[in-house]
């Protein structure tokens, strides 16, 4: 009996591995986002940043599905929304004090920092 448990195991779990998941649309989009960074990147000559993005592709291709894009957008939200506050605060700390050019500066942080997140706020391509 334990010897065909064992046979069953063996016969099914390397079929089980085998077979591939349909890739989602989101993860397509993305796959497509990175080739043509690749693209851009050898046109320029940029040998290191086309290393990183065929690393990032071959991560695309072999990990990819919707749970991990939902977590790494989250994850960009996240870092934008901390972004906004700090450069608000920023830009209290420069009215309390007066300063103009200061203010000037810290208006055109946070809005940047605002832009940067409405992009991560936008919903993945599907």
């Amino acid at each position: 009996m334990r010897t065909l448990v064992l046979f069953v195991t063996v016969l099914v779990f390397p079929v089980e591995v085998t077979v591939a998941a349909e890739p989602s649309p989101a993860c397509d989009a993305k796959r497509a986002s990175i080739e043509a960074q690749i693209s851009e990147a050898q046109a320029r000559g940029r040998t290191r940043e086309v290393a990183g993005l065929k690393r990032a592709l071959k991560n695309n291709e072999a990990h990819c599905t919707d749970a991990t894009l939902a977590k790494e957008r989250e994850a960009q939200m996240k870092k934008a929304q901390r972004e906004v506050a700090e450069r608000e605060r920023d830009l209290s700390a420069a009215e309390a004090k007066g300063d103009v050019k200061k203010i000037e500066s810290r208006k055109a942080k946070l809005e940047a920092a605002r832009a940067e997140l409405v992009e991560a706020e936008k919903a993945l391509p599907r």
